[in-house]
This record gives structure tokens, C-alpha cells and sequence, in this order.
């Protein structure tokens, strides 16, 4: 090769090199405004998937348990504990420099399971599902005080039609669990950010009941920092107009606003299916399985302008936002692969299954970059 060539052809190479280098991450852009997350597996925390790990240090600056701190996983049977993943996910968040915040509190889906019946298998009285209550949340707000930023206190208690939703709690001690939940959490830790967390707020009924709460919370003296609007958002739902009255709406009520678990579910929704109720399964067949070998083209072009939708709404409204969670890290690893059917191949988040970024990050950091 001639000696021109060739020193024309390594510096090409290094500028290319430095020109991936010097690429803007979300943390970097986003991070100005508000936290950007993730939720982290245990396999991710516990060292077997570096890959993302590589990947929530370059780009993110909060974390979330995606499972570990869930009732039925930290809280196994009433008097016993099971802190291992719990305590390493904290620490590993600590390490690496991330914000953590918790998840989740009161939720009537992986609760810890002996929670709700007593020794015969019946439901428990409303005095001892309170004090269940009272020490499951002061234990595990207790033992990460001062290390976790913010708690989902409660999750999910609404129907779409701005019910309550008849969990055991509801049932059990009434509408006044939520009020309870958030002082035992306040008092275990007075200097944490409380949340409440739920689905489908794009929908007005929804969005009106949660409003309802939040009023009602601080109207008896409790403390509520935030709400968490979920955003499991699919190819073709939910209206971005909708979205952004909720996010003005629950601001109006009080309170600042956090994107909890976002990702864009790319893949064809079955009959009945109904917003993120994590209970619904629906059996397997290939016409809701599209795309396993990719996406197409024109499916692509969908994935991105939902995500440049919902953040354009993001980037107006940031102000108010304290914080955008991506429910996952990897294509590869995100719970939409099996729900609400086992073993579809599907799309929802800004990295593949390869750890690298799709073409929309970048689109993403520049939308902030050029609002700045």
C-alpha cells in the first residue's frame, strides 16, 4: 500500500474513532434537565451481564430494581428477609455513581404472598393488615435510609375507568391504606422523595382519579413528591396530546411528574388485551410475533417517531419532570419478550440486542441540544 494511502486511511480511522468517542450520551444531555434510568436485572447488579452494565454507566445516572425489591422477592415470609439482591443493587448503584430509587412499596400484584391471610388461609383483620403493612414498609425504607432518593410508595390501585381498584388492601382496611402507606413511609424516612406510580395516565378517567388522590394526600398532610406515570407505550398508542394533559394536570394537582417505566411496545396487542396489567397471558401464536428476525423498515420508522413523540412532549414539559426511567437496558432482556406472551421478539428500547445505541438516542440528545 502506498505510505500516503495508508496514513490516510489510519486517520480516517482514529477520526472516525474519536467522532464515536465524542458522541453525546443521554446522561450528559438529558441528565441537565432531569434523572434518566434504567431498571436493572440481577444479572446486571451481580456482574453476568457487562455488556449493559457498560451501558447504564455510559448513559444513565439513576437506577431501579426492576425486581428484587418487590414484596414477594425482599419479604419472602413475615419474619424473614431476603436483602442479598436488594442490598446489592444499592450498593451497586452507590459504586457506579447512580441515584437510586425504590420499587416498589404497596402493590396488590408480587406482594409478599402471606400478607393478606392469616394461619387458616383467611383474610387477615384490618388491624393486622395494617401493622403488616406498617412493618414490611418500615423495614425496608429503614434499612435503605439515606441511600435511596425516592420510593414508589404505592402502585398501581386505579382501574382505567377511575375506580379504585378492589385489591386486598382495598378491600381489607379501605381507601385509607393509601394514606397510611405514605405516612409509615414518610416517617421511616422523612428526607425521601414518595410516589405514586400507575399506568395508562394518558386516560382522562384515570388521570382524574389520580388527581383526586394527590389532592386528597396532601389535603391530610402527607407528603407526595411526585407521580409516576408508567409510559408502556405501543406502536400506535397512546395519544401524545393525552399524555401531555396528564403531565399538566397532575403538576396542576401539586405535584412534579416522573416517566417510570418507559418503553415502546412494537409488537401486535391480542383481543382483550388491557393497558400494563401484569396478570393478563394470552397464548402464542405467530401473527402477534412479527418480527423475529427485526424489524422492517416501515416499523422502524414507527419505533422512532414514537419515541421522538413522547420526548418532544418530555422536552416541553421538562421543567416539571424529575425523572425518565427506561423499564430495561436491552432489547434482549426486556419483560415485553414474554408478556403478555411467552416468547415474542420484540423492540421497546434504545439499545439492541447487540448493546448499541439505535440511530433515535442520538436523534433524542439532539431534540435537547437544540431546545437547550
Amino acid at each position: 500500500m502506498n505510505k500516503k494511502i495508508a496514513l490516510f486511511c489510519v486517520s480516517l480511522l482514529l477520526g472516525t474513532a474519536t467522532t464515536q468517542a465524542q458522541k453525546p450520551t443521554l446522561k450528559e444531555t438529558l441528565g441537565k434537565d432531569f434523572l434518566v434510568g434504567a431498571a436493572v436485572n440481577v444479572d446486571i447488579v451481580n456482574g453476568r451481564d457487562e455488556g449493559s452494565a457498560d451501558i447504564v454507566r455510559k448513559h444513565f445516572n439513576s437506577i431501579v430494581a426492576e425486581n428484587c425489591m418487590k414484596g414477594e422477592e425482599i419479604h419472602p415470609e413475615e419474619h424473614r428477609y431476603n436483602w442479598t439482591d436488594a442490598d446489592k443493587t444499592v450498593q451497586w448503584g452507590e459504586e457506579n455513581g447512580q441515584v437510586v430509587i425504590g420499587h416498589c412499596l404497596v402493590w396488590h400484584s408480587q406482594p409478599p404472598k402471606w400478607m393478606f391471610t392469616d394461619k387458616q388461609g383467611k383474610p387477615v383483620t384490618r388491624a393486622v393488615l395494617i401493622d403488616r403493612m406498617y412493618h414490611h414498609i418500615t423495614d425496608v425504607v429503614t434499612r435503605y435510609k439515606g441511600r435511596i432518593k425516592g420510593w414508589d410508595v404505592v402502585n398501581e390501585a386505579f382501574n382505567d375507568d377511575g375506580t379504585y381498584r378492589k385489591t386486598p388492601y382495598y378491600k381489607i382496611i379501605g381507601e385509607d391504606y393509601f394514606e397510611l402507606a405514605f405516612k409509615f413511609a414518610h416517617e421511616a424516612d422523612p428526607d425521601a422523595e414518595l410516589y405514586y406510580n400507575d399506568y395508562s395516565l394518558s386516560n382522562p378517567a384515570k388521570r382524574d382519579a389520580v388527581c383526586r388522590l394527590v389532592r386528597r394526600l396532601k389535603e391530610k398532610g402527607c407528603r407526595i413528591d411526585a407521580v409516576g406515570m408508567q409510559s408502556h407505550h405501543g406502536y400506535d398508542y397512546p395519544s401524545p396530546e393525552e399524555y401531555e394533559k396528564s403531565i399538566k394536570a397532575f403538576v396542576a394537582a401539586g405535584v412534579k411528574v416522573q416517566m417510570t417505566e418507559f418503553d415502546i411496545n412494537m409488537l401486535p396487542r391480542p383481543e382483550n388485551f388491557h393497558g400494563a396489567e401484569v396478570g393478563q397471558n394470552f397464548q402464542y401464536d405467530t401473527k402477534y410475533n412479527p418480527y423475529t428476525k427485526g424489524l422492517t423498515k416501515k416499523a422502524n420508522k414507527i419505533f422512532e417517531q414514537q419515541y421522538l413523540n413522547f420526548f418532544k412532549v418530555i422536552e416541553r414539559n421538562k421543567k416539571d419532570i424529575l425523572r425518565v426511567t427506561l423499564w430495561g437496558v436491552t432489547d434482549a432482556t426486556s419483560w415485553l419478550n414474554d408478556w403478555p406472551i411467552h416468547g415474542r421478539t420484540n423492540y421497546p428500547l434504545l439499545f439492541d440486542r447487540d448493546y448499541k445505541e439505535k440511530p433515535v438516542v442520538q436523534k433524542i440528545i439532539k431534540m435537547f441540544e437544540e431546545n437547550r
